[in-house]
């Protein structure tokens, strides 16, 4: 990890802590004797380790492993409970003590009621469960039975000895798709960015997998359109490589025209840097235009024009692509994003961020914003979703990943939180830097009268009417915007559709895909029939 980022990481991290620990976001004063593990680091290390420690419980007795297991930041399971603390060089054989009730969350340890429960330790050595929950670098205990407990029981020991167990679909998915990485197929491509590496004092680098349509090997006179392909929150390059690997194999079976297609990775330890030019996280939007696309099209025949170049991207990878079109109009002949988070933030997945005394928690009269919902069923509020956020680590989650691409940068150089993590009150000041610089449907009318012209007729957007994190709210309201404009958008609201299975199209998953192809296409080569 770079010096500086990792210096002003571990300085969040010093804060994340302190905020974390506030017994108001623990929810509950802590009046009582506090709950104590003691961790071991197993003898199967064989050096000290360092990271952030996760102790999680969960009612229950011989039958929630699989939950305990399974706890992710990007699925909140509220009755699972969870409580951090920072080790630093724990030796194999050497244990600390686990105070539960220093930092946890919905409340302290001592605060639960007595009876059976199951609990296990996570050694997050990489601080990345808020991304990516549980990784292979990651060590974890067995699931302990705690029967007949209460908070006044003797204290129990967990080892951390192991590391979670790979998925082995995932594991499936990405061996079939490493079968086909070799020239002329999929390419890994990588650059290190003088304008990022600037930035941050040390190498950073651009990376993506290239996916090259059947026939580019043997076609050597042909150039081809191509889709740059951003991945929502918690991917990275072997999500993209997954990703990558079918759509060449629908190109194989003509379900999808020939383009080439880059799946641009934009994960960093902070979250998504969503290719945009942020104070913190650094210029990613101008080093991807100016110095990575200008390397590709060097490389490979690419259609290096304005008509043949197009965006895609899901969830944050949706945003960013939105975001690429509105502010590179002249380099990206059009965007067809899925499900973005909020463009426009009087929505900013519920709460209006520019009411007078705007609270994310809650509304005025004091009901608790959603911010996830499964088949109708509201899942997780936004005041757990943050605070359990707060608990896993104080950066790399999704609140903390939008700070960090939209604020302006405070005087101890990190980012300046929108909303307070307690008491959930926006901070107005910041929310009007995030209008000025990252508010979609405000940058659009803006810059209507200069860039209008380039941006007509080239926004298209897919978002389901059941969206998991109710961003079709947002979506509702750029596309307002767009059409007062004269615009010519091109918004679909899908019936049903969720997050997760937008793209499904009768039984398959991704026909989605299919559709904005051959979209894309007909721009990019009108009136040619790219299925015989």
């Amino acid at each position: 990890m770079r010096l500086q980022r990792k210096a002003l990481l571990l300085a969040c991290a010093a804060m994340g802590t302190i905020l974390a620990g506030n017994s108001k976001l623990s929810g509950a004063q802590q009046t009582h004797p506090h709950v104590f593990f003691r961790v071991r680091l197993g003898s199967s290390a064989t050096t000290p380790l360092s990271g952030r420690l996760l102790v999680f419980l969960k009612q229950g007795k011989g039958d929630t492993e699989v939950n305990l297991q399974e706890f992710h930041p990007g699925q909140k399971d509220t009755q699972t409970w969870v409580a951090a603390q920072e080790v630093h060089h724990l030796t194999p054989g050497a244990a600390v003590e686990f105070d539960a009730d220093r930092v946890a969350y919905p409340k302290p340890f001592s605060a639960l009621p007595p009876g059976d429960y199951e609990v296990q330790a996570v050694l997050d050595t990489g601080h990345t469960y808020n991304y990516a929950g549980r990784t292979p670098q990651d060590w974890i205990s067995p699931v302990a039975t705690l029967a007949q407990w209460s908070p006044q029981s003797p204290e129990t020991t967990l080892t951390v000895s192991g590391h979670p167990a790979r998925d082995p679909k995932r594991q499936a998915a990405l061996a079939h798709a490493m079968q086909q990485v070799r020239p002329g197929e999929i390419e890994r491509q990588q650059m290190v960015s003088p304008l990022l590496t600037r930035f941050w004092g040390d190498s950073t680098s651009v990376r993506a997998w290239v996916i090259l349509p059947p026939g580019y090997a043997r076609n050597t006179q042909r150039r081809y359109p191509t889709v740059y392909f951003t991945h929502g929150f918690g991917a990275d390059m072997d999500y993209n490589l997954v990703m990558g690997s079918m759509i060449r194999d629908r190109m194989i079976v003509h379900k999808m025209p020939p383009m080439i297609w880059v799946m641009l990775d934009e994960s960093c330890p902070e979250g998504t840097h969503e290719f945009a030019n942020s104070v913190n996280d650094g210029p990613w939007g101008t080093a991807l235009t100016t110095e990575f696309i200008p390397m590709l099209e060097r490389t490979y025949r690419m259609d290096a024009t304005r008509n043949g170049r197009f965006l895609n991207g899901h969830s944050s990878g949706g945003w960013a692509t939105l975001q690429l079109q509105i502010d590179y109009p002249s380099i990206f002949g059009g965007t067809w994003s899925t499900s973005p988070d909020p463009s426009d933030f009087h929505n900013f997945t519920g709460p209006n961020l520019y009411a007078p005394h705007a609270n994310v928690y809650h509304r005025p009269d004091g009901t608790a914003y959603p911010l996830m919902r499964i088949d109708g069923k509201v899942v997780a509020t936004i005041e757990q979703f943050a605070k359990t956020e707060a608990v896993l680590g104080p950066y790399g989650g999704q609140m903390t990943s939008f700070d960090w691409v939209f604020s302006p940068r405070s005087a101890s150089g990190a980012p300046m939180p929108m909303f307070d993590r307690v008491t959930g009150d926006v901070n107005p000041v910041v929310v009007a830097y995030w209008r000025d610089h990252y508010d979609l449907a405000h940058l659009v009318e803006k810059k209507w009268t200069k860039d209008g012209f380039l941006l007509k007729g080239r926004i298209h957007l897919f978002v389901g009417t059941a969206d998991t994190f109710y961003l079709d709210g947002s979506a509702h309201l750029l596309d307002a915007r767009l059409e007062k404009l004269g615009a010519d958008p091109h918004f679909s609201f899908i019936p049903g559709r969720s997050h997760f299975n937008l793209y499904t199209v009768g039984q398959d998953r991704y026909g989605l895909f299919d559709q904005i192809a051959a979209e894309m296409y007909a721009v990019a080569r009108p009136g040619v029939n790219w299925k015989q």
